[in-house]
């Protein structure tokens, strides 16, 4: 079974519109796992506009799955990470003008600050994860600075059509395969929904998604567990699709 995890931003999004105490991300986190997801995501952003210092120490102590920390790769990030100890840290590009993160980690551009990040991931015990574009030398790079896993961006293919979506699908399928070779485990994220997940559990070398956008919205219609379980079940049918001998 390939992993779900939830990203619960946007639970705090909706807290901090009115500056109330609720709805509780931490709360949402715990019910998401009730309803079987594997871990749960967060990112704490340098502007804080959603999750804040104390929603991410709250987490580590309340989670009884795994603990995801999205971060930029900065020294204030970093001595957060060291004193929360997540599970994960997965590294992501962030631009204060950006709606949500647009595209993967330029792995190259960055590789003096993957690097201390990194070194000091493995000194702390904690797993690090690479948030980038299915790109071979960006796959590389991610192997050979210390990463244990990478995440592919999908949001091109969640967001191309026609021949572009499935060219799209076909890079993430590459990439997937490059990165399992080189022992990395694989996992997938950005503007996946029930409606296009299947596609991407499909591809047999990855082993985990983190989703939250829109797992979130239709929990606003249909409650929070049942947004998960049907998930699930729309990853699931992809799993189910793969070709036999595939494991998850």
């Amino acid at each position: 079974m390939v992993r779900l995890h939830i990203n619960i931003d946007h639970v705090a999004t909706l807290r901090n519109a009115r500056g109330t105490l609720y709805p509780d991300p931490i709360l949402a986190a715990g019910l998401c796992e009730l309803a079987g997801a594997d871990g749960i995501t967060a990112h704490l952003r340098e502007d804080r506009r959603h999750m804040r210092d104390g929603d991410i120490e709250r987490l580590r102590a309340a989670l009884t799955t795994v603990l995801n920390l999205e971060m930029a790769a900065t020294d204030e990030m970093l001595a957060i990470a060291e004193r929360v100890r997540p599970d994960v840290i997965t590294l992501v590009p962030e631009r204060r003008e950006e709606l949500t993160t647009e595209g993967g980690l330029d792995v190259l551009a960055t590789r003096r600050a993957v690097e201390k990040v990194a070194t000091r991931a493995a000194a702390s015990g904690i797993r690090l994860s690479l948030f980038i574009a299915a790109d071979a030398q960006q796959i590389e790079a991610s192997r050979e600075l210390g990463a244990q896993q990478i995440e592919l961006h999908t949001g091109e293919y969640a967001h191309a059509h026609g021949a572009a979506r499935a060219e799209a699908l076909s890079r993430l399928a590459r990439g997937a395969r490059l990165a399992r070779k080189l022992g990395l485990e694989v996992a997938a994220g950005h503007g996946l929904t029930r409606a296009n997940v299947g596609a991407i559990t499909a591809i047999s070398e990855i082993e985990e998604l983190n989703i939250g956008h829109a797992v979130i919205g239709d929990a606003v219609l249909v409650g929070l567990e049942r947004a998960v379980r049907d998930m699930r079940a729309a990853m699931e049918r992809g799993v189910a699709a793969r070709p036999r001998g595939a494991v998850a």
